[in-house]
């Protein structure tokens, strides 16, 4: 009866506290990977005479699968097993994939010359990883309810932040003293922990705990559940050619570029300007990824709540903009290592929290029918923006130096607020009330 009780009392949609925590772990599990593949083993080849060109090859095969995420969506809302909910069974089992590779990469033991061994690896691991996360993000739409939105985005990308931070700094230090099969099973151990949990959750009462379980699928997710492709791509269709979906899709490009191009200034700069090795660089970057966890995970969630989606997300555009202002007036200065470690500090927050602050408004869009696909569109248009922001930090050199990347950045920025102010997006259902009653009272007032 206690097993029972507390099995039932692990239901996603009837505790707030459960969502929140457990949007929060698996962004933080999430980060695991990313933080072991893109930059602990980067640095340990770095350090044990890899060419750039070597490093380069395994970087880009890692990040290949979230350039291909685009198509996870569309799979995961055409396939599920209902029984066990509409997200459950691709977020453990994507976890599972994960771990098997890894366990895989501790068995062959790779050293720093089998690059084609470590990108593959890579590859196969983010691959998984991708299909988490747009679970995880499908599940986000699906479960959460419009007051905890904004909460909910603090506190997954502050997960995220965590997650990447926490596994770059125990990788680094396991790889250097244990060797790298020592890394992946930590990190294999720890995907373990997190698999248990979710295997012992529910997303809405009745379902099954487990594919061989009692339970059945909920009414809601038979309801909306497309089980054809022409429906899927016709209501993603539909919904992505709506106005105000159309006019999102700039401002979330403008974020991706803030990205894209700060995170390739960040080490010029560090090393051409302020004269700092990689290791300094390093522990500054994943430091200020610790920041901005904890910033997401408090100031982003709570000021969304209480001012909005729409201003808060204004006043870090606009905080962006004068972020790039101040860097490209202030050339001098970057050789100053206060100026440079302030720099860093405040542009990854940013980033981060300008994500948070976006984030209830791409939720707001999606059809929950697709909420899966139109959802990773809309991450994929943000990625579309990275890459951008790196294409156009490699052509600095033809625009007259590298302050020119904040020019560019902040146009991006620029767009991005001059349509979140001036469109129209959706905002709280509790804003449309008021806005009604409003209307009724002026319409009763005497003329």
């Amino acid at each position: 009866m206690a097993s029972a009780a507390s099995a039932n009392s692990l239901i996603l949609e009837t505790s707030q506290r459960l969502r929140l925590f457990t949007l929060f772990i698996l962004y933080v599990g999430q980060g695991m990977p990313i933080g072991l593949f893109w930059f602990a083993i980067p640095a340990w080849m770095a350090v044990n005479g890899a060419s750039a060109a070597d490093v380069g090859s395994v970087a880009a095969l890692t990040a290949l699968p979230w350039s291909l995420k685009l198509v996870n969506g569309f799979i995961m809302d055409r396939y599920t097993f209902l029984p066990m909910g509409r997200r459950r069974i691709w977020i453990l089992g994507a976890q599972l994939v994960m771990i098997a590779f890894l366990l895989a990469a501790s068995v062959i033991d790779p050293t720093v010359s089998d690059v084609a061994v470590l990108g593959t690896i890579g590859f196969a691991v983010n691959m998984a990883t991708t299909f988490q996360d747009v679970a995880v993000d499908g599940l986000a739409v699906d479960i959460m309810t419009e007051e905890e939105r904004a909460r909910g985005a603090g506190m997954m990308f502050g997960g995220q932040a965590i997650g990447i931070a926490s596994a770059t700094a125990i990788c680094g230090f396991v790889i250097e003293d244990f060797g790298a099969p020592a890394a992946f099973l930590i990190v294999a151990a720890l995907l373990l922990a997190l698999s248990t949990y979710v295997a012992f959750f529910r997303e809405r009462g009745g379902e099954r705990v487990l594919p061989w379980s009692r339970g059945e699928a909920h009414e809601r997710n038979l309801e909306i559940q497309l089980g054809a492709w022409w429906p899927i791509l016709k209501s993603t269709f539909n919904s992505m050619r709506r106005g105000v979906s159309l006019l999102w899709i700039p401002c979330l490009f403008g974020r991706g570029v803030l990205y894209g191009g700060f995170t390739g200034a960040t080490p010029l700069i560090g090393a051409n300007y302020a004269g700092w090795d990689t290791s300094e660089i390093s522990a500054l970057t994943a430091t200020a990824g610790l920041v901005a966890g904890v910033l997401c995970m408090t100031l982003g969630g709570w000021l969304g709540d209480k001012f909005g989606a729409k201003r808060i997300g204004a006043m870090w555009l606009a905080s962006g903009i004068g972020l790039c202002t101040v860097m490209f007036l202030g050339v001098e200065f970057w050789s100053n290592s206060t100026f440079f470690m302030a720099f860093v500090y405040l542009w990854i927050p940013l980033d981060m929290l300008i994500t948070v602050a976006l984030l209830p408004i791409s939720m707001r869009l999606c059809d929950p029918t697709v909420a899966a696909t139109q959802f990773t569109i809309y991450m994929a248009v943000s990625n579309f923006g990275i890459s951008f922001g790196a294409f156009m930090l490699g052509r600095t050199d033809a625009m007259g130096g590298l302050s020119s990347i904040f020019v560019v950045v902040g146009t991006g920025l620029t767009i991005a607020l001059t349509i979140l102010v001036t469109a129209k997006f959706p905002r709280r259902p509790e804003y449309y009330e008021i806005q009604k009653r409003r209307e009724i009272v002026s319409a009763h007032k005497p003329a």
